[in-house]
């Protein structure tokens, strides 16, 4: 019998390491994402007691959002050399400080500094290019399946912390739940520490479906180098900028818009603070289920088919939520709640799909890239939709645009070649 054979008899015997691996991510990305629940929350604690516009602390969260993309890319890359463990565990780290020095704000750029750079560099470096890593790295059948629940782990880690900021600064004032926030940050440092593991070689294995061990990719060289390299050769095909395009969007409608903006808008038209956080944890509890279909649809339907029709009805959903929006929730706001939740990230699964089949070992730092359009997109709409919340009184035309845009995501997702890229085969040389 074949030594790989042996090994995957042995492997059938007891639970695969890839799951312990994909275990401490999930839960190593909610922590990761409690934090990035915050802002959307104090908004309105932070223009009260510091007196900064709506537009100001948008920007903050603009700076985290950016960052949180720009990053991604040369974290994967970093990851690469230096090994999951590592970044993550000094990520978490850096997680940890930029919430608990917010208890110290005095000017907001301060917050900038804060909720912006410090935080944003460190979620960057947990961002959805972790989640193309780990699968790609340990996972040959589930992939598609591991990587939606993984995404709904960073989408939703953000969404289900928001009742309980929500409860923390209204009964005991906004620093609290800066503060337990850092704290379960650093609890999760431990965890990744002594679980996550870099390649399946580290711990005698293969990867979760493989029919034969493959060596760990030497990387020498500057990880920004590479990263960089990265770019311009995907930068030179069609397929990548539609991409980029379409994720730029998405970023636009969920994290940019709603994700930031959806509680202020729905207490615009009387709704306490916390009922708002509650839906939008809601949305949350139902993208888990939402993207993790997805991810089983995308081991067996087109990427292009499945981006075409999730762009499309999130568009309409979006278009109709300004006459949803009421100081009680009405039956219709509930269908749009199960609705949208059920289509909030369940983009990201065909897209690390179409990255990795595109552009081969080199799909990780690709997708990196076009997530980091993803988070341009959103910070842009961030500030956007505060900017048009101050000046009109109302998020109505942030709603009414972020719906064309996202039918305009699904046409060029539509556009994207089913013949895969010329880099695809230079990337396997």
């Amino acid at each position: 019998m074949a030594q790989g054979e042996e090994r995957g008899l042995r492997q059938g015997r007891r639970l695969h390491w890839a799951w312990l691996v994909a275990g401490v991510s999930f839960v190593t990305l909610i922590g990761a994402a409690g934090f990035r629940a915050v802002p959307s929350v104090l908004i309105d604690p932070l223009h009260e007691e510091f007196g900064w516009s709506r537009a100001t602390i948008s920007a903050a969260v603009s700076v985290n959002l950016v960052l949180f993309g720009l990053i991604s890319p040369f974290a994967a890359a970093l990851m690469d050399r230096l090994g999951m463990r590592r970044v993550v565990a000094g990520a978490l780290v850096l997680v940890a400080a930029g919430s608990g020095l917010t208890v110290f704000m005095t000017a907001s750029w301060q917050l900038l500094l804060c909720w912006g750079v410090l935080v944003g560099v460190g979620t960057g470096s947990m961002s959805m290019a972790f989640v193309a890593t780990v699968t790609g790295r340990w996972f040959v059948r589930h992939r598609g399946l591991v990587s939606g629940v993984l995404t709904a782990a960073g989408a939703t880690g953000q969404l289900v912390f928001l009742p309980l900021v929500a409860a923390l600064a209204t009964a005991h004032g906004w620093r609290t739940p800066a503060l337990v926030v850092a704290g379960a940050a650093l609890v999760v440092v431990p965890l990744v520490l002594t679980l996550l593991r870099d390649h399946p070689s580290d711990v005698g294995t293969t990867a979760l479906g493989a029919t034969r061990a493959t060596a760990p990719v030497t990387v020498t060289g500057s990880s920004a180098a590479r990263a960089l390299r990265t770019l311009k050769d995907a930068a030179g095909t069609r397929t990548f900028w539609l991409l980029a395009a379409g994720f730029a969007i998405c970023g636009a409608s969920t994290n940019g818009l709603v994700g930031t903006h959806f509680v202020t808008a729905a207490h615009d038209h009387g709704m306490p603070h916390t009922m708002a956080a509650s839906l939008l944890a809601l949305i949350g509890i139902f993208d888990v289920a939402g993207t993790i279909f997805s991810g089983w649809l995308t081991d067996r339907m087109d990427p292009r088919l499945l981006l075409g029709g999730y762009y499309t009805l999130r568009g309409m959903s979006l278009l109709i939520l300004p006459s949803l929006l009421a100081p009680d929730t009405e039956p219709s706001m509930w269908v749009f709640i199960i609705f949208y939740g059920l289509d909030w990230i369940a983009t990201v699964p065909p897209t690390v799909a179409l990255c990795r089949n595109r552009f081969g070992d080199a799909g990780p730092v690709v997708f990196g890239w076009v997530f980091a359009s993803h988070q341009v997109g959103a910070a842009l709409a961030a500030v956007g939709a505060g900017a048009i919340r101050d000046l009109r009184g109302s998020y109505d035309l942030a709603w009414f645009f972020a719906g064309g845009l996202c039918v305009v995501a699904a046409l060029l997702s539509l556009s994207i070649s089913p013949i895969r890229d010329p880099l695809l085969a230079e990337t396997r040389r």
